[in-house]
């Protein structure tokens, strides 16, 4: 039975894909607004490279992590395979390997010992995937769920500096698209520091610095190899 005590580290799966996303979304739509509208382009054509930016960027994103994390999924089953045909072929040595894993973290020889036999007792497989391999239910990899979470929030963080291109005047993208995602940047890096227990100004100072530059080098290729009309 789980304890009622929640941890932060519980989020670290789902959150770093939704971060990812998030901020993927923003940066790279923002700067493909930005490049765009810097090379003269019409505020159609712009509106239409950020729609296909986000399109494209959240299909990239969901499978970009759909195949990496089921990469990881994949290395996590092999080894969890291993350890169950080494615990079926020998028992006793696999014990003497975990109750050594305790002995290294501070246990007496005695207690380790006993600690390995009644764990092993309860759930062998569990007690080395946790112990000898690394792997936990937090750490647990999850493609469908990484996969969903990015794509889902890329279009959400995408969608940002859109509204801003429908909403406002064309005369005014240069600094209103810019302005608004670095505010976002900001929202968002605060978020998630807060959800994660991280310092929020550190978080936040983070993902502008970043979305800034990609935004800079975007407009400067634009300016630079666009055609005004």
């Amino acid at each position: 039975m789980r304890h009622g005590e929640r941890h932060r580290t519980e989020r670290i799966g789902w959150l770093r894909a939704a971060v990812l996303g998030a901020n993927d979304g923003i940066v790279s739509t923002a700067s493909l607004v930005l490049g765009v509208a810097a090379a003269g382009a019409d505020p159609k054509a712009v509106l239409v490279s950020g729609v296909a930016g986000l399109v494209a960027g959240a299909m990239s994103m969901a499978a970009g992590e759909y195949v990496s994390v089921s990469s990881q999924s994949d290395t996590e089953r092999a080894d969890l395979s291993r350890e169950s045909g080494e615990l079926a072929s020998a028992p006793e040595q696999e014990q003497a390997e975990l109750a050594e894993i305790y002995v290294r973290r501070g246990l007496d020889k005695e207690l380790a010992s006993t600690v390995a036999v009644q764990l092993m007792e309860h759930d062998a497989l569990g007690a080395h995937a946790r112990d000898e391999l690394g792997i936990s239910e937090t750490s647990t990899a999850r493609p469908i769920q990484a996969a969903f979470a990015s794509a889902g929030t890329f279009s959400v963080g995408a969608s940002l500096p859109l509204l801003v291109v429908l909403l406002l005047p064309a005369s005014s993208l240069m600094w209103t698209v810019p302005g608004s995602s670095l505010l976002f940047l900001a929202l968002l890096g605060s978020l998630a520091a807060k959800t994660g227990g991280a310092p929020v100004l550190v978080a936040a100072a983070r993902v502008t610095f970043w979305g800034a530059l990609a935004m800079a080098l975007t407009a400067g290729v634009g300016a630079l190899f666009g055609v005004a009309t």
